[in-house]
């Protein structure tokens, strides 16, 4: 009888190790798991964050084109005699001149260029790219000045933004797609992963000294602001009645 009593209770005792072994190993995994869950997440989220350099440049060509519309419509203002804002001119020449030409041109000629030049890939493209840089400067420099006046009213200065502008959009417009599809997708072929991690960095780097946090959506609200007042805002007028 003692015997079973014994046996009974090493039993009991066997059981009650094997639970508690048991649930401490859970106990240990589940945190570790969770751990694990998180981190990844956490990985993945800062991953989608990333924004490698030719994806940056391509979404400040993104504003880039919106104020390009901008310019059609004021295009299309003059053509048909209808009275223009200047402070809207001033505005968008204003989008150009410090984020399209100070800072995303900069990055280029800084970053970009110097690279395919040292690598004697791409130099001709290189070499035009800078000459329309330089051009769009020039162009922009005298739109500001046309901009500044009370009233664009005389045929001489009507005309002559007609043509600056026209010049400006038809300049730009072949240049960002020849960036976008031939230089950019080539940065990687002549840089090593190290080199084009940190050109992201750089690249981000120099945006938030110049613009602070959020200096790609303020220049996205901003040309945003004059689409609306003009009335070129709503993306669906521009679907074709097919």
């Amino acid at each position: 009888m003692g015997s079973n009593n014994e046996l009974a209770g090493s039993s009991r005792q066997g059981q009650s190790r094997r639970v508690f072994l048991e649930w401490g190993f859970k106990a240990a995994i589940v945190p570790a798991v969770v751990g694990i869950g998180l981190s990844a997440s956490c990985n993945n989220k800062e991953d989608e964050e990333d924004v490698t350099p030719p994806e940056d440049l391509m979404r400040e060509h993104g504003v880039l084109n919106r104020v390009l519309l901008v310019y059609d419509h004021f295009l299309s203002m003059l053509s048909s005699g209808q009275s223009m804002d200047p402070g809207l001119l001033s505005a968008a020449a204003g989008i150009i001149r410090s984020f399209i030409e100070d800072y995303h041109e900069k990055q280029e000629e800084d970053y970009l260029f110097p690279r395919f030049e040292k690598a004697h890939q791409l130099t001709d493209l290189v070499t035009v790219l800078r000459q329309q840089h330089q051009a769009g400067r020039t162009i922009t420099a005298q739109i500001m000045l046309l901009g500044k006046q009370p009233q664009i009213s005389s045929e001489d200065d009507r005309r002559k933004l007609q043509g600056l502008l026209s010049s400006f959009n038809r300049m730009y417009r072949p240049h960002e797609a020849r960036e976008d599809t031939v230089l950019f997708p080539a940065l990687r072929k002549i840089v090593s992963k190290h080199e084009f991690d940190s050109l992201g960095e750089d690249f981000e780097k120099r945006e938030h000294q110049l613009f602070g946090e959020n200096g790609f959506e303020t220049f996205v609200d901003k040309v945003s602001r004059i689409e609306q007042q003009l009335g070129i805002f709503e993306l669906a007028q521009f679907t074709p009645r097919v």
